[in-house]
């Protein structure tokens, strides 16, 4: 059996390069749409730079972000059953991709089971993230996901917390299945509070957030 892996979805130096040998380079503008829910393409994408958002949108527009990979990840695994695109995915900066078509890369599987078992363990950590987002849908309200989501993008700095990234109020309501409105609502009285605020264009928590609002 092979030996356990780091929890990480990106995958090694070295093995990215021989996956990039069956594929070829593309590059894409910020805000590209790679892959369309609904599509029957079957190819992988590897990130060689940039960062993408996977995202589901409704039959009125609104779009939940479900998340965001960057360098050395990849994403298209899905479509190895042969089933259409469950998801879209758009480029939040410019990205450089190597796409290796769908025949290739169930070559590369079958001759690098060290890439299938690293492909094992990412649909089963998949499969925890979104349990827990289905559970965090259906169990806490709108501000209970708001102090997740925070929190989990957000890394210590001194005293405070900063979020690694640049956040609109409405891609914190696509990535909580909620509106920009009530985003906008609960981010105000944590302003007020003295709980958030934001600095070079990132969230900074200053202290614990409540457990409620």
């Amino acid at each position: 059996m092979p030996a356990a892996m780091p929890l990480d979805d990106a995958i090694s130096t070295a093995l990215l390069e021989q996956i990039a040998q069956r594929g070829g380079t593309r590059h894409y503008p910020a805000n590209a749409v790679l892959i369309n829910e609904g599509d029957t393409t079957d190819a992988l994408f590897l990130i060689v730079s940039g960062r993408v958002k996977a995202y589901a949108s409704s039959e009125d527009g609104r779009d939940v972000v479900l998340g965001e990979q960057g360098p050395g990840e990849y994403f298209g695994e899905l479509a190895l059953d042969g089933g259409q695109r469950s998801v879209s995915v758009m480029t939040l900066e410019p990205c450089t991709c190597c796409v290796v078509p769908g025949p290739r890369l169930r070559e590369f599987l079958a001759e690098h089971p060290d890439f299938a078992w690293h492909l094992a363990l990412k649909f089963a950590r998949m499969v925890r993230r979104l349990t827990d987002q289905v559970k965090s849908l259906a169990l806490q309200d709108v501000y209970g996901r708001l102090v997740r989501l925070m929190m989990e993008l957000s890394e210590p700095s001194g005293a405070e917390r900063v979020v690694r990234q640049k956040l609109t109020q409405q891609d914190i309501a696509e990535r909580i299945g909620s509106s920009r409105e009530m985003v906008n609502r609960v981010m105000k009285e944590l302003t007020i509070g003295g709980y958030v605020s934001v600095r070079d264009g990132r969230h900074v928590i200053h202290r614990k957030l409540p457990s409620a609002w």
